[in-house]
């Protein structure tokens, strides 16, 4: 009788390595410097919303890309967070007009993230892991926002905040850093990472097909 043996998978190491922290924490500080800049583009921008209480919502994705880009290159427990709490720091550092108070809306945001990439395990970069990351942190974005800084408005501003701003986490915080993930990876910058050898081995097997 033969003895046979299953083939097991390899366990993935999810200990940080010197390569993660240093990328994380250029990723987390240019976004910082984008959180920075796109506080000031939305008192110009939040004009255009005015026309219906909450929807400035919209607006919030531009402070939420920073925690899913994060998760989607290292893809270790933390880097939502890290990333995304960074670039608060960061942009607080910079000078906001909301003072230090970004910092907690960069941890609450960060977990928003983080909380779905543990539900996947930190193994998959799908295109839908990145959307409900995105979603995730706007949901994280708006409870914040309504507690800390919009405490007692009506159900239809609570509404359509929390609404518009799951959208704009999706659309800017989910979408946006997914094809900026999938760009770098095509291009080789990301070889060192998992999130990169994916994606060079999807881009091969689309052009084998063609």
């Amino acid at each position: 009788m033969q003895n046979s043996t299953l083939p097991t998978t390899p366990r993935r190491d999810l200990r940080w390595r010197v390569v993660d922290i240093v990328v994380a924490s250029v990723v987390a500080v240019a976004s910082g410097i984008v959180f920075w800049a796109w506080g000031l583009a939305t008192n110009v921008l939040g004009l255009a919303f005015e026309f219906l209480p909450g929807l400035g919502g919209i607006l919030g994705g531009g402070w939420l890309f920073a925690g899913v880009l994060g998760g989607l290159i290292i893809r270790k427990p933390g880097a939502a967070l890290y990333t995304e709490l960074v670039a608060a720091v960061v942009s607080a550092l910079i000078g906001t007009q909301w003072g230090y108070l970004v910092l907690l809306s960069g941890l609450v945001q960060g977990l928003g993230a983080e909380l779905i990439f543990a539900l996947f395990l930190y193994r998959s970069g799908r295109p839908i892991v990145a959307l409900l990351a995105g979603a995730g942190a706007g949901l994280a974005l708006a409870i914040n926002d309504l507690i800390v800084w919009y405490a007692g408005v009506d159900g239809l501003f609570a509404s359509v905040y929390i609404v518009s701003s799951i959208v704009s986490g999706i659309v800017l915080a989910g979408l946006l850093p997914w094809l900026a993930v999938r760009g770098l990876a095509a291009s080789g910058a990301l070889d060192r990472f998992a999130s990169g050898r994916e994606g060079r081995v999807i881009d091969t097997a689309g052009a084998g097909a063609r």
